[in-house]
């Protein structure tokens, strides 16, 4: 683990030896820069079942970017987000303590990038996209991380990337440990090391698109057993199409492995859609090892099993078997309405189903950058929560 910080130090350093500085100043770099936001304001309606704690809630938020220009290769980014619920009963205040209940504001990015050629390296506070280290932005407060990134694209129609992180700032201050619920996000502390990860990402045969990625967290603290925790992610899609015809196919293949007590597990989900005129349409699979459950990443934003529902099922679960089904009906490529369907048994021959409607629309003249999204489900069979949610965003 020294050995990889030592080498993403010494090509920052071999970066700044044999770049070419431009003849910019600081203060145009400032000068420059740009200011992007985001308004939201979000409404969740949750039913958690059965003699459970029900509630809804409604929670508006902020968040600012500024970058600067780029001068001689390095740029300065800052982003705060700040996160609002002035009407949350005591009820809300429990229910959604761990995703969406926590006033206040946070510094989610503060970072120093630097580019030369192909070569892109950011260290500090940032928001990350990458196949097992990702942010999620399903909330209020977009998920971020502290630590560094380098990625290349030297190679043709290929991306290699570096990562690493040792603290994670998620939807509410519910992190990793330690804990305090109901506040603002802040950064938590990922394993006693942090966590590294390598991923490529590779689109060299028209349509297709390869990707294999390995995260490794030191001392993991997502159980007390786990020890240090390694995660493989192998993924292939590919994306075809005739006239106004279209089809795609994607496969996965996930790998959980522990240094502690805790079992070794595996699992692998598959995908096969099409598209005609407006509708879109697909079918999914997925089968989780009997051993335990498969870890998905870090960051709620490497959820990426493809038999997942749009709000409530966790797929990953020991024995998980899961079939999905979707389909969209697309106005025009700012309107789209949808139905999902998901059926799971798990290894306890627990049966869930989950039945899924959704809608989203982008407006445009006077109210262009206003978008709104509705979704609802609710499980049958062995389950009975049911869940709300209503999204507007305005990005300016």
């Amino acid at each position: 683990m020294k050995l990889a910080k030592l080498s993403l130090a010494a090509i920052v350093v071999a970066g700044l030896v044999s770049s070419s500085f431009a003849a910019d100043t600081l203060a145009d770099a400032f000068k420059n820069g740009k200011v992007t936001g985001e308004i939201k304001a979000f409404y969740f309606d949750r039913d958690n079942g059965t003699g459970a704690e029900n509630a809804s809630i409604f929670v508006t938020g902020l968040m600012l970017n500024y970058v600067t220009d780029s001068l001689n290769g390095f740029k300065v980014g800052a982003t705060m987000q700040s996160s609002n619920a002035p009407f949350a009963s005591t009820e809300a205040k429990s229910v959604f303590k761990t995703d969406m209940y926590g006033p206040g504001a946070v510094l989610s990015e503060a970072y120093l990038e630097y580019t030369i050629a192909k070569t892109t390296a950011k260290v500090g506070r940032q928001f990350i996209s990458s196949p097992l280290v990702s942010n999620s932005g399903s909330r209020v407060i977009k998920g971020s991380f502290e630590g560094a990134t380098l990625i290349n694209t030297d190679l043709p129609n290929t991306t290699l990337g570096f990562i690493y992180v040792d603290k994670w700032q998620a939807r509410t201050n519910n992190g990793l440990v330690p804990k305090t619920l109901g506040e603002i996000a802040d950064f938590k502390q990922i394993g006693d090391g942090g966590a590294y990860s390598l991923y490529v990402i590779n689109k060299s045969i028209p349509g297709t698109m390869l990707s294999a990625a390995w995260v490794g967290v030191e001392n993991s603290n997502y159980a007390t057993t786990d020890g240090d925790m390694d995660l493989f992610r192998l993924e292939a899609t590919y994306n075809g199409k005739a006239s106004n015809f279209s089809y795609n196919l994607g496969g996965q293949y996930f790998v959980t492995e522990y240094s502690g007590t805790s079992k070794d597990s595996n699992g692998f989900a598959l995908k096969a859609g099409v598209g005609v005129s407006n509708i879109d349409a697909y079918v999914a699979y997925s089968k989780i090892s009997d051993d335990g459950k498969v870890k998905y990443g870090v960051g709620y934003g490497a959820d990426s099993l493809y038999t997942q529902s749009p709000i409530i099922s966790d797929n990953y679960g020991a024995g998980t078997e899961a079939y999905a089904v979707d389909i969209a009906y697309n106005f025009n490529a700012d309107a789209k309405i949808g139905i999902d369907y998901t059926t799971t048994e798990d290894v306890a021959n627990k049966k869930l189903s989950y039945s899924a409607v959704y809608g989203s629309y982008k407006f445009g003249g006077a109210l262009k950058g206003l978008g709104v999204l509705v979704q609802y489900e609710e499980e049958g069979k062995d389950g009975d929560a049911k869940e709300l949610r209503f999204k507007a965003n305005y990005k300016f």
